[in-house]
């Protein structure tokens, strides 16, 4: 098969982003932090390897007893452990949370940092979760290469391996920088709709429709 040159796959992402956009036109982070940078910062590292779901479920208990950074800063670590257990790797979620809340406390006045340098000295904090800060509060383009991201990323043969930082790096050039927070937004509903991790609807795809992805694809192991 012939290898789509760069031209080519530039033009194929703007369609995707466009035919995105139409099926998801209020693209929001699944996360309910309610326009608050530090408890999406919390919810961020609450959602690895947990769903978003669970992370809001657990977070509406969670800010009720500590709902700002200083309270946080000052929390009793097993209480906190217990309340973000059902989150799963509580002990090192919790204490990165609280590890981080003191840091921002101190060093930030209390203020989630806007650099993506200084995002990743937080304790917990990988790119991930820096994008989504960069992206969703800081309006900065960002890709957010979460597990969604990187399945269909790879299915529509956008990127050639399911590694986060080649995705991120990958599609950054290929997706306009207004369009990237929001693009990685619509991947999560997309995927959770349309493009599964397994047996994945390619029947009812408006992206294979439009031509937009190679093949139909068998779920994922």
């Amino acid at each position: 098969m012939k290898k789509e040159s760069e031209k080519k796959k530039k033009a194929r992402a703007a369609a995707i982003t466009a035919a995105l956009r139409a099926r998801y036109p209020t693209a929001e982070c699944a996360l309910e932090y309610g326009g608050d940078p530090w408890r999406l910062l919390v919810m961020g590292r609450l959602s690895a390897q947990c769903t978003d779901a669970r992370v809001n479920t657990v977070c509406r208990t969670l800010f009720s007893v500590y709902p700002d950074c200083n309270a946080m800063a000052e929390a009793d670590l097993p209480t906190l452990e217990r309340l973000v257990y059902s989150c799963g790797v509580y002990k090192v979620k919790a204490a990165n949370i609280r590890d981080f809340s003191v840091m921002l406390r101190d060093c930030y006045a209390g203020c989630v940092p806007d650099t993506m340098e200084a995002l990743l000295t937080l304790p917990g904090v990988g790119r991930k979760i820096a994008n989504l800060i960069l992206g969703d509060v800081y309006h900065k383009p960002a890709i957010v290469a979460d597990t969604h991201c990187i399945r269909i990323s790879c299915r529509l043969g956008l990127c050639e391996k399911r590694d986060p930082v080649h995705v991120e790096k990958t599609l950054t050039p290929l997706i306009s920088p207004e369009e990237s927070a929001d693009f990685c937004h619509r991947l999560v509903w997309f995927g959770r709709e349309i493009c599964t991790a397994r047996a994945p609807r390619c029947g009812e795809c408006p992206l294979r429709a439009g031509g937009l992805c190679p093949s139909a694809h068998v779920a994922d192991d």
